[in-house]
């Protein structure tokens, strides 16, 4: 979807949603949006982040990844204003259900593991030993060394986790030396599928939506 960031959420543009509960977030010293979009930069504003700077035009592109991002912000920061924060919450505009306490969770939990980062990851809705793939027309298991007998009833199988991209946290040393953004000792934060809908597509919208209208009434 294109600026999606923009595209208004029950009313409020999706963006909006993140700034306000990073500002409600105790643990969260600044917010700062990272884009090269100047109305996405006016209205975060308007909603109370910081947008010290605009993003460069080859850090905007759709295969842009995290890390790059992340560097250009934490070095802008540090050159210009001598700003030097020790962890960095990654919140993704996309993920507007998650809550003050997934962000405060995730930032204590990194702070009393020493880990290197925390990833926030709810339980998967398709578990992949029930999943298939397509030889032709031919229906085969996508992990042919299971053994779907073993697991013929949904609560016989082990519990796995994806990532929601609601809440990454790391250490800003580790995103200054290392060529990848989330490595090292890796910890969960598991949050509830009801607070983890990424949104991609019109249809996740429509789903939001109606969660939010849902929570409402």
């Amino acid at each position: 979807m294109p600026r999606k960031n923009l595209a208004l959420l029950a009313g409020k543009p999706l963006i909006a949603w993140t700034i306000e509960k990073s500002l409600r977030c105790q643990c969260i010293d600044r917010v700062i949006v990272s884009t090269e979009d100047a109305e996405i930069a006016d209205i975060s504003r308007e909603c109370g982040a910081d947008v010290p700077f605009m993003r460069p035009t080859e850090l905007s592109r759709d295969n842009t990844p995290d890390l790059p991002v992340c560097r250009h912000a934490l070095e802008w920061i540090a050159e210009h204003e001598n700003y030097h924060p020790d962890i960095i919450a990654w919140l993704r505009p996309t993920c507007p259900l998650r809550r003050v306490e997934d962000i405060q969770s995730a930032v204590e939990k990194l702070i009393e593991t020493k880990a290197d980062c925390v990833r926030s990851v709810s339980c998967v809705k398709h578990h992949p030993y029930w999943m298939k793939r397509l030889q032709e027309d031919r229906l085969l298991p996508f992990m042919e060394d299971k053994d779907e007998k073993e697991y013929y009833r949904r609560q016989l199988l082990p519990p796995l986790y994806y990532l929601n991209g609601a809440v990454d946290v790391v250490w800003v040393e580790n995103v200054l030396k290392e060529e990848l953004l989330f490595t090292g000792d890796v910890r969960a934060y598991v949050m509830p599928p009801e607070f983890s809908e990424d949104i991609d597509t019109e249809f996740d919208f429509v789903i939001v939506e109606a969660i939010l209208e849902r929570r409402r009434v």
